[in-house]
């Protein structure tokens, strides 16, 4: 199922998008979508036999906003260079185990929202990445099947970056990854069982029409279960969480000089193979 939430942003309603490309309402069926209904296999299979029955009013989606396809995101956990062409674009050693960081749940926006690019910033820059989202408590997690087991769905997500603030200003990288509207995500959740090898889905973005980045997530370095498996060690996951499991290369960071950052007026676009497409401009903040 593909699952979204739209209207104005705090006031977004449960949806779901039809085999046949039409939106429909979900709001007569769960109040939101969120870990809560994530967890509960009566709600989604309240959810899936209406879709199936044609149960679902259909909703007019001209000009109706689409938000983050998930409400009340506990914690959005982060692995760094985690692709293989990535870390050698940077010049980076590929990792011996996953590099975890994390952005706080309020950088989370709309799939089409506005990106503001930091007061002072000189160095933004944008990185395309498969986003999982965990659909069951998940702690010490012993093999890859038990990890896939807890994932809920996938969606797409920018991981916007400042590079100066992440890496040339002291600390840990933070600074860098929790800027206000630095983690779009969506326009979609699609359930976990309509992506049956999360290692072979493509990933692109593009910057003013030009393609910067154009990956597989097959040159991942620890897959999707190895990561859910392995952050799982460290802390618990919870029913909506979500990971952001790394992007392939293009990124400004990884361009000879002048780095082409990104500034207010530029227009990024993303997609995940089977996970639809985002479309951000940028302002000043």
């Amino acid at each position: 199922m593909k699952l979204l939430r739209v209207g104005t942003a705090g006031a977004e309603r449960p949806a779901l998008l039809d085999a046949e490309g039409t939106l429909r309402d979900l709001s007569g069926i769960v109040p939101d979508i969120d870990g809560a209904v994530l967890a509960d296999d009566a709600a989604l299979g309240r959810i899936r036999s209406a879709a199936e029955g044609g149960e679902l009013p259909a909703l007019d989606a001209a000009g109706l906003r689409v938000g983050p396809p998930l409400a009340r995101i506990g914690k959005v956990v982060c692995i760094g260079l985690n692709y293989h062409d990535h870390a050698r674009e940077t010049g980076a050693e590929p990792p011996a185990e996953p590099v975890i960081f994390f952005k706080a749940a309020d950088t989370v926006v709309g799939p089409n929202d506005t990106v503001l690019v930091p007061r002072g910033s000189v160095k933004t820059d944008w990185e395309v990445e498969l986003a999982v989202v965990i659909g069951r408590t998940a702690r010490y997690l012993e093999s890859h099947a038990e990890a896939l087991a807890h994932v809920a769905g996938y969606a797409v997500a920018h991981d916007v970056s400042e590079r100066e603030f992440q890496i040339e200003r002291g600390g840990t990288w933070d600074k860098g990854k929790n800027c206000e509207t630095f983690n779009p995500l969506g326009p979609w959740l699609v359930t976990a069982d309509e992506v049956p090898d999360p290692q072979n889905l493509a990933l692109r973005l593009w910057v003013n029409g030009e393609l910067k980045q154009d990956g597989t997530t097959a040159e991942q370095i620890f897959p999707v279960a190895e990561v859910v498996r392995y952050v799982s060690q460290f802390m618990t996951l919870y029913p909506g969480d979500v990971i952001n499991t790394g992007t392939p290369a293009g990124v400004a960071l990884g361009q000879p000089e002048p780095k082409p950052y990104l500034k207010a007026g530029d227009v990024v676009e993303l997609e995940v193979e089977g996970l639809g497409r985002q479309r951000q401009e940028l302002k000043d903040a």
